[in-house]
Protein backbone atom coordinates (compact mmCIF):
# COMPACT_ATOMS: atom_id res chain seq x y z
CA UNK A 1 0.00 0.00 0.00
CA UNK A 2 1.31 3.41 -0.89
CA UNK A 3 1.65 6.28 1.52
CA UNK A 4 -1.64 8.13 2.06
CA UNK A 5 -0.52 11.72 1.62
CA UNK A 6 -4.05 13.05 2.19
CA UNK A 7 -4.02 11.59 5.71
CA UNK A 8 -0.63 13.12 6.49
CA UNK A 9 -1.87 16.49 5.24
CA UNK A 10 -5.12 16.26 7.23
CA UNK A 11 -3.30 15.42 10.48
CA UNK A 12 -0.64 18.08 9.84
CA UNK A 13 -3.30 20.73 9.20
CA UNK A 14 -5.22 19.73 12.34
CA UNK A 15 -2.08 19.78 14.50
CA UNK A 16 -1.15 23.22 13.14
CA UNK A 17 -4.59 24.79 13.59
CA UNK A 18 -6.16 23.10 16.61
CA UNK A 19 -3.29 22.45 19.04
CA UNK A 20 -3.71 24.29 22.30
CA UNK A 21 -1.02 24.58 24.93
CA UNK A 22 -0.13 21.26 26.51
CA UNK A 23 -3.69 19.91 26.32
CA UNK A 24 -3.87 19.02 22.62
CA UNK A 25 -0.47 18.50 21.00
CA UNK A 26 -0.92 15.56 18.62
CA UNK A 27 -3.44 15.12 15.82
CA UNK A 28 -4.30 11.91 14.02
CA UNK A 29 -6.14 11.06 10.83
CA UNK A 30 -7.41 7.67 9.70
CA UNK A 31 -9.03 6.37 6.53
CA UNK A 32 -11.97 4.00 6.56
CA UNK A 33 -12.34 1.31 3.89
CA UNK A 34 -15.09 3.39 2.23
CA UNK A 35 -12.69 6.33 1.80
CA UNK A 36 -13.89 8.52 4.66
CA UNK A 37 -11.25 10.35 6.68
CA UNK A 38 -11.70 10.70 10.45
CA UNK A 39 -9.56 13.01 12.57
CA UNK A 40 -8.96 13.67 16.25
CA UNK A 41 -6.65 15.25 18.81
CA UNK A 42 -5.03 13.78 21.89
CA UNK A 43 -6.31 14.82 25.32
CA UNK A 44 -3.22 15.33 27.47
CA UNK A 45 -3.86 15.24 31.21
CA UNK A 46 -1.71 14.42 34.22
CA UNK A 47 -3.84 11.31 34.80
CA UNK A 48 -3.01 10.00 31.35
CA UNK A 49 -5.64 10.80 28.78
CA UNK A 50 -6.12 9.24 25.38
CA UNK A 51 -3.63 9.55 22.55
CA UNK A 52 -4.78 11.02 19.24
CA UNK A 53 -4.97 7.54 17.68
CA UNK A 54 -7.41 6.37 20.36
CA UNK A 55 -9.53 9.49 19.95
CA UNK A 56 -9.71 8.77 16.20
CA UNK A 57 -10.84 5.19 16.84
CA UNK A 58 -13.68 6.50 19.03
CA UNK A 59 -14.62 9.24 16.56
CA UNK A 60 -14.62 6.68 13.74
CA UNK A 61 -16.91 4.38 15.72
CA UNK A 62 -19.27 7.30 16.42
CA UNK A 63 -19.36 8.00 12.66
CA UNK A 64 -20.02 4.35 11.81
CA UNK A 65 -16.55 3.93 10.31
CA UNK A 66 -15.57 0.50 11.65
CA UNK A 67 -13.03 -0.57 9.01
CA UNK A 68 -9.99 1.67 9.37
CA UNK A 69 -7.27 0.84 6.86
CA UNK A 70 -4.64 3.55 7.51
CA UNK A 71 -3.69 5.97 10.28
CA UNK A 72 -1.08 8.65 10.99
CA UNK A 73 -0.29 10.91 13.96
CA UNK A 74 1.40 14.31 13.67
CA UNK A 75 2.79 16.46 16.46
CA UNK A 76 2.14 20.17 16.85
CA UNK A 77 4.89 22.78 16.50
CA UNK A 78 6.20 21.19 13.29
CA UNK A 79 7.26 17.95 15.03
CA UNK A 80 6.00 15.96 12.06
CA UNK A 81 4.82 12.37 11.89
CA UNK A 82 5.06 10.55 15.20
CA UNK A 83 4.96 6.79 15.80
CA UNK A 84 2.18 5.38 17.97
CA UNK A 85 3.01 4.51 21.56
CA UNK A 86 2.95 0.89 22.69
CA UNK A 87 -0.61 1.09 24.03
CA UNK A 88 -1.87 2.52 20.72
CA UNK A 89 0.00 -0.15 18.75
CA UNK A 90 -1.74 -2.84 20.80
CA UNK A 91 -5.19 -1.23 20.43
CA UNK A 92 -4.69 -0.80 16.68
CA UNK A 93 -3.62 -4.46 16.44
CA UNK A 94 -6.67 -5.60 18.43
CA UNK A 95 -9.23 -3.51 16.52
CA UNK A 96 -7.69 -3.35 13.04
CA UNK A 97 -5.01 -6.04 12.56
CA UNK A 98 -4.62 -5.12 8.88
CA UNK A 99 -4.25 -1.34 9.39
CA UNK A 100 -1.22 0.43 7.96
CA UNK A 101 0.47 3.02 10.16
CA UNK A 102 2.49 5.87 8.69
CA UNK A 103 5.81 6.32 10.49
CA UNK A 104 9.06 8.15 9.82
CA UNK A 105 11.95 5.82 8.93
CA UNK A 106 15.50 6.30 7.75
CA UNK A 107 14.10 6.26 4.21
CA UNK A 108 11.40 8.85 4.96
CA UNK A 109 7.70 8.29 5.60
CA UNK A 110 6.39 4.75 5.15
CA UNK A 111 3.03 3.09 5.69
CA UNK A 112 3.74 -0.15 7.56
CA UNK A 113 1.40 -2.89 8.73
CA UNK A 114 0.75 -2.53 12.45
CA UNK A 115 2.07 -6.07 12.95
CA UNK A 116 5.51 -4.78 11.86
CA UNK A 117 5.37 -2.21 14.68
CA UNK A 118 4.39 -4.79 17.30
CA UNK A 119 6.33 -8.02 16.75
CA UNK A 120 5.21 -10.95 18.89
CA UNK A 121 2.03 -9.07 19.75
CA UNK A 122 -0.33 -10.39 22.37
CA UNK A 123 -3.69 -11.43 20.98
CA UNK A 124 -6.80 -12.07 23.06
CA UNK A 125 -7.03 -15.49 21.40
CA UNK A 126 -3.63 -16.37 22.87
CA UNK A 127 -4.87 -16.55 26.46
Amino acid sequence: MTLDHELVEAATRLAATRSRGDEHTVAAAARNRDGRVVTGMNVHHFTGGPCAELVVIGAAAAAGAHELTAIVAVGSDDRGVMPPCGRCRQVLWDYFPEIRVTVRTGEGLRALPVRDLLPFAYSVGDS
